[in-house]
C-alpha cells in the first residue's frame, strides 16, 4: 500500500461498522497462507495486533467506534475493498446472460455512494488493492472498479463466492478477472466453429423438413451445446483423459449422437423412417449403436465411439442410454467414470486415477432444482467411494420446462443455485455468444485438472419450437414465442459477427451451407426404401434363453481353512476391540474345529475365495462396512487409535481389489452408481445392500428402467449383485419386506435371478457362481432376500463340506418330515425365513408322514424341473400348498400360483396359506405377529388323513 495511506500504524479501531466483518474474513485467510493476500493488504495486516476482542466488534457493528477523523482513509480502503468484492458476487444481476432479453443499459449497479465512496476517493486506492488481475491500462482504483463492472457484466457470468476453500475462489478470481478464460481464437478455428454450426441447425431442419411432425426435442436455440462438447472433450484428452463418459435426457440428443458421438446421419434418418436398420454400417470410430431385442425409442438410445489419431486409440467416448426419466442417468454416468478410473488388477483398495476418465452429465433446467436425484448424485462428489475428481454439470436452459414457465417449477432464481450447496463453481453464458460458451468450457477443464471437483456451466438460451415438434407452444406462451420468432440462430448471428470482422465472406458462407446439405441429401440416399422393411417379432438370444451353463463353485477345503485363519490373523499390536475380537475368533473357531460356517463367514471366505479368483468385488450400503446387523464386520477399528483394517486385503494369492464402502443415507443415487460401476467394469463383482430390503424402494426407477430391462432396450450387460434384507419378524411394516414381489413382477426372458436363501451355504455358492458368469453372455443380475434375525439362527449354519463340495440348489428339501411317497398328501412349498419356522415345528413333533416340505431358494427363473421331480415322487399327491408369511397380495404367491397350476396333475388342489390380503406389509404390533405367525405354520402343517 502506497505511503501516502498508510500514514501511521493501523489499529482494529479503524474498521467500522459492515466492514469489519469482510476485514476479519480477509485478515482469517492472511493467517493461514499471507502469500493468498495481495501485497498491498498484507502490508496492512502485518501492522496489525491480535483481532479484537467481542466488545471491540460489537461496539464497531454498532457504529459507535471512536476513530479519529484521521482514520476516515482506513474506512475508504475497507469500503472500495467490499464493493469491488460485491461486483463479484453480485455482478451476475447485472448480466447479459439471457438471448431474449433486449440487453437495453440497466441502472447504475452498485453505487458509490451506497459504500459512502466518490470517484476521487477511489482514485487515491492502487489497483492491485481492488483487482489485481486488472490489465496495464487500468491506472487506479475507479478504473479498476469500472473493469472489474466490464468483467462481471458481460454474456458470461460467474458465482462462486459460495465457494469456502480460499485457495479455489482466488484461482477463480484471478482466471475470471485476468481474462485468461477469453482465448484468442484464429480464423480459421471461428470457421470450424462456424460450420459445427451450420451443421447442428442444418441436422434439425432437414429432420423438421423430412420427417414432419415426429418427435425429435430439437436442440435449437441451445445449438452451442454441441461445439462446447467437443471443446470440453478435445481439452480433456490433450490432458491425458482415456473416457469421457456423458448423460443426457432426450433433448438435443440425436445432435449430440450424429455430431459428438458419430452416430452415421442415415442411421438416424432410418430410424425416423423406419424401425432401425441394424445392417447400416457405423461411421469410422463410432464402435457401437446401442439395441437389445426388444429396443426403445430413437432420442433414448447410448453409443459408443473411440477417439482416435493417426490410427491410435486415444480415448473412449460414451453416451449413456437414458429413458424418459431424465435425471436418473446422473449416477449411473458418474459410476461409468469412477469405474474407469480404477485399477482393479491390485490388491486391497482399487489404485484410483482420476484425471484418466471424466464424466459429464447435462441437464435440464426444469429437472436439475426439480429432481431430487440431482442432490443425491452431487452429494457423492465429495465422497471417498464416489467421488470422481470432478464432474463437469452443463444445465441445457431454454428457460421452460414443456409448457411450465420457471417460476412455476423453481423457487430459486437460477435453476443452477442447488448446486451452491455443494460450494460448485458455476458459470452463467448466454448461447448465442460462441465465443463466451468456448470460454466457460476452457475454465471448466482447467478447474477440474487443478481442483479435481465438480464444475457447472449454466448455458442460457431457449427453445425455439415446444416440447416436441408435434406442440404448438403459443398456446401456453404467446409473448415468448413471439420473441422467439423474431430471434436470429446463434448460427446466424456468429456468421454476421464474422463477416462484420472480415473473417467471414458471402461466398465462404454460401459454401458452408452447401456442403452440409449435401451431407444429408447424401446420407439420406443411403437409407433403403420403406418397402423393403419387414416387420419382425421380437426374439430372445439364444444365450439369454437357455439359462446358465453347469458352473462349479465349490472350493478344496484346505483353502477355506486358510482363509478363514487369514482373517483373523490381525498385525502384531493392533487392538481389536474386545467384544468384536471374542466374536471373530469364536467364529473362525467353530469352522476350524467343528467344520462348520454361519452366514457371516460363508460371505467372507466367498469373497476370500472370488478375490483368489481374480474377480474384483465392491461392496455398499449405508452399513455394509459393519453390517445392519452388526454381522459382518469387514473392516476393523484399532480401540486405541481408530486405525481401519481390512483382513481381505491380506488374503495371500489375493489377484484383484476389493472395496467396501458405507454409503450415504440415499438409495437411489447409490445404486444408479453401482449400477453404472458394474456396466462399465463387468469383470467386477458389485453389491449393493439395503439397511432394510424395503429401503430399496426409493431407488424404483432404476429397478424398473435400467436393472430389469436395460438389456432387452439397449443390449446392456450388468451382473449387479442387490441385497435386500426381508424377513417377518414383528418389527413393523417397515423393517419387515423387501418387496420380492415387484421384483417377481418384472421378471421375464431371463433377465435376472431372485432368491431368497436358507443355508449359509447357497449364500456362499450363489455369490460365487454370480463372480464366475460375470465374463459370460448369460450374465445376469441377482436379486437376494438376504435374512436377519437367520443371521444367527443355528438352522442355517453350514457344514464346511457344503462349501467345499456342494452347489448351489434351487430347491432344498426338509428333512424329518414324509414317510413313504404313498403317504405323502400334502406338498407343502416355501421360501425363505418361514421355510426355517416351518423346520422348527417339524423338529418338535415326528408325525409328519401324510405331508413333503420344499423351500424354493431360488424363485425367478422359476424351478419347473427340480419341482415337478418331486411332484412325480408323490401318487397320492391331492394337495400342493404354498405357504409364506407376505401378505396374498404380496411375497412370491401371485408369482408361483399360475407356475404351480401347470405343473399340477389333474385333482391336485392348489391352495395359498399365509397372511390375508393387506395394504400395509406388516403388523406393527409383536404380539399380532406371533399369533399370525403360529396360525400360519398350524395350518401348513395340519393334513387332514
Amino acid at each position: 500500500m502506497s505511503q501516502n495511506i498508510v500514514k501511521q500504524k493501523v489499529t482494529w479501531e479503524d474498521f467500522h461498522g459492515p466492514n469489519l466483518g469482510y476485514v476479519l474474513e480477509l485478515y482469517d485467510a492472511y493467517l493461514q497462507d499471507p502469500s493468498l493476500i495481495d501485497q498491498d493488504l498484507k502490508e496492512m495486516f502485518d501492522q496489525l495486533d491480535s483481532p479484537p476482542t467481542e466488545a471491540v466488534q460489537q461496539e464497531s457493528a454498532s457504529g459507535t467506534s471512536g476513530a479519529d477523523a484521521t482514520d476516515e482513509q482506513i474506512r475508504k480502503i475497507a469500503s472500495a475493498v467490499k464493493l469491488a468484492d460485491d461486483i463479484r458476487t453480485y455482478g451476475h444481476l447485472n448480466s447479459s446472460v439471457n438471448p431474449l432479453d433486449n440487453h437495453e443499459e440497466k441502472k447504475e449497479f452498485l453505487r458509490l455512494e451506497d459504500y459512502g465512496l466518490e470517484e476521487g476517493d477511489l482514485r487515491k486506492i492502487p489497483v492491485s488493492v481492488l483487482c489485481p488481475e486488472a490489465p496495464e491500462t487500468v491506472k487506479n482504483g475507479m478504473e479498476a472498479i469500472r473493469y472489474l463492472k466490464e468483467v462481471y457484466k458481460k454474456s458470461i457470468a460467474f458465482e462462486f463466492h459460495h465457494v469456502h476453500n480460499f485457495k479455489e475462489k482466488n484461482w477463480l478470481r484471478k482466471i475470471v478477472e485476468s481474462g485468461e478464460i477469453f482465448r484468442t481464437h484464429t480464423p480459421e478455428k471461428k470457421l470450424g466453429l462456424l460450420k459445427r454450426l451450420t451443421e447442428v441447425e442444418g441436422f434439425e431442419k432437414y429432420l423438421h423438413k423430412t420427417f414432419v411432425g415426429q418427435k425429435r426435442f430439437s436442440i435449437e436455440g441451445l445449438d452451442m451445446l454441441v461445439p462446447m462438447l467437443d471443446e470440453l472433450i478435445s481439452g480433456s484428452v490433450e490432458a491425458g483423459t482415456k473416457t469421457v463418459n456423458i448423460g443426457m435426457a432426450h433433448r438435443g440428443r440425436l445432435n449430440v449422437l450424429a455430431h459428438v458421438l458419430g452416430k452415421p446421419y442415415e442411421i438416424i434418418f432410418s430410424e425416423f423412417q423406419h424401425a432401425p436398420n441394424k445392417d447400416l454400417v457405423p461411421s469410422e470410430g463410432s464402435t457401437g449403436i446401442n439395441y437389445g431385442w426388444s429396443g426403445d425409442v430413437k432420442y433414448h438410445l447410448g453409443a459408443d465411439r473411440q477417439i482416435t489419431d493417426a490410427n491410435t486409440t486415444r480415448a473412449r467416448l460414451t453416451l449413456a442410454n437414458n429413458p424418459s426419466h431424465l435425471e436418473y442417468v446422473d449416477p449411473i454416468v458418474v459410476g461409468y467414470t469412477r469405474a474407469a478410473q480404477e485399477d482393479r488388477t491390485v490388491q486391497g483398495f482399487p489404485k484410483q486415477d482420476a484425471l484418466a476418465s471424466l464424466g459429464i452429465i447435462i441437464h435440464g433446467d426444469a429437472a436439475f432444482p426439480g429432481e431430487g436425484i440431482v442432490a443425491e448424485t452431487l452429494n457423492l462428489g465429495g465422497l471417498t467411494g464416489y467421488q470422481t475428481g470432478g464432474t463437469v454439470h452443463i444445465i441445457a436452459n431454454n428457460m421452460i420446462g414443456f409448457t411450465t414457465e420457471s417460476r412455476d417449477s423453481r423457487s430459486t432464481r437460477y435453476s443452477s443455485d442447488l448446486a451452491k450447496g455443494y460450494e460448485i463453481p458455476i458459470v452463467h453464458v448466454n448461447a448465442d455468444d460462441p465465443e463466451a460458451c468456448l470460454a466457460a468450457v476452457y475454465m471448466a477443464v482447467e478447474y477440474r485438472k487443478e481442483f479435481k471437483r465438480d464444475f457447472l456451466i449454466d448455458l442460457i438460451g431457449y427453445r425455439r419450437f415446444g416440447h416436441n415438434e408435434m406442440d404448438e407452444p403459443s398456446t401456453t406462451q404467446p409473448q415468448l414465442y413471439e420473441k422467439v420468432r423474431k430471434h436470429d440462430t446463434v448460427k446466424t448471428l456468429y456468421s454476421k459477427l464474422l463477416m462484420d470482422e472480415g473473417t467471414l465472406s458471402e461466398e465462404k458462407s454460401s459454401n458452408i451451407e452447401s456442403e452440409v446439405l449435401e451431407m444429408f441429401e447424401t446420407a439420406y440416399k443411403k437409407v433403403p426404401d420403406k418397402k423393403t422393411f419387414v416387420t419382425s417379432d421380437i426374439h430372445l438370444p439364444e444365450t439369454i434363453s437357455k439359462g446358465f451353463p453347469e458352473i462349479d463353485t465349490t472350493v478344496d477345503i484346505d483353502r477355506l481353512r486358510s482363509i478363514n485363519r487369514q482373517l483373523v490373523d490381525w498385525p502384531q499390536g493392533y487392538n481389536v476391540f474386545g467384544k468384536l475380537k471374542k466374536i471373530l475368533e469364536k467364529r473362525a473357531g467353530v469352522f476350524e474345529e467343528d467344520q462348520k460356517a454361519e452366514w457371516a463367514l460363508a460371505e467372507a471366505l466367498a469373497f476370500g475365495s472370488i478375490l483368489q479368483d481374480g474377480t474384483p468385488i465392491r461392496l455398499t450400503g449405508q452399513d455394509s462396512e459393519r453390517g445392519t446387523f452388526a454381522q459382518r464386520n469387514l473392516v476393523l477399528h484399532d480401540s486405541a487409535n481408530g486405525v481401519s483394517l481390512l483382513p481381505l486385503h491380506q488374503i495371500s494369492d489375493a489377484k484383484a481389489s476389493f472395496a467396501v464402502h458405507n454409503s450415504p443415507l440415499s438409495e437411489g443415487s447409490v445404486i444408479g452408481f453401482e449400477y453404472g460401476y458394474n456396466v462399465f467394469a463387468p469383470e467386477t463383482l458389485v453389491l449393493w445392500e439395503a439397511q432394510y430390503g424395503d429401503f430399496a424402494n426409493v431407488a424404483q426407477v432404476f429397478f424398473d428402467q435400467f436393472i430389469s430391462a436395460g438389456r432387452a432396450k439397449w443390449g446392456q450387460k450388468s451382473g449387479l449383485v442387490i441385497l435386500l434384507p426381508h424377513g417377518y419378524e414383528g418389527q413393523g411394516p417397515e423393517h419387515s419386506s423387501g418387496r420380492m414381489e415387484r421384483y417377481l413382477q418384472l421378471a421375464a426372458e431371463n433377465n435376472w435371478t431372485v432368491a431368497n436363501l436358507t443355508s449359509a451355504s447357497q449364500y456362499f455358492h450363489i455369490l460365487r457362481r454370480q463372480a464366475k458368469i460375470l465374463k459370460m453372455e448369460e450374465v445376469r443380475p441377482l436379486i437376494i432376500m438376504t435374512p436377519k434375525s437367520l443371521l444367527r439362527n443355528p438352522n442355517t449354519v453350514s457344514d464346511a463340506q457344503e462349501l467345499s463340495k456342494g452347489s448351489f440348489k434351487p430347491v432344498i428339501e426338509q428333512h424329518g418330515v414324509g414317510g413313504t411317497p404313498e403317504k405323502v398328501k400334502r406338498l407343502v412349498l416355501c421360501s425363505g425365513k418361514i421355510g426355517i419356522d416351518l423346520g422348527d415345528r417339524v423338529r418338535q413333533k415326528d408325525d409328519f408322514e401324510n405331508l413333503h416340505i420344499i423351500r424354493v431358494e431360488e424363485i425367478y427363473p422359476f424351478p419347473k424341473k427340480e419341482i415337478s421331480s418331486i411332484i412325480s415322487r408323490f401318487p397320492n399327491l391331492s394337495e400342493i400348498v404354498w405357504v409364506q408369511e407376505e401378505p396374498q397380495n404380496m411375497g412370491a404367491w401371485t408369482f408361483v400360483d399360475p407356475h404351480l397350476r401347470g405343473l399340477a396333475s389333474e385333482g391336485t388342489a392348489v391352495t395359498y396359506i399365509g397372511r390375508d390380503r393387506r395394504s400395509s406389509t406388516a403388523e406393527g404390533d409383536p404380539n399380532v405377529h406371533k399369533k399370525e405367525q403360529d396360525r400360519i405354520l398350524t395350518e401348513a402343517l395340519s393334513v387332514e388323513n
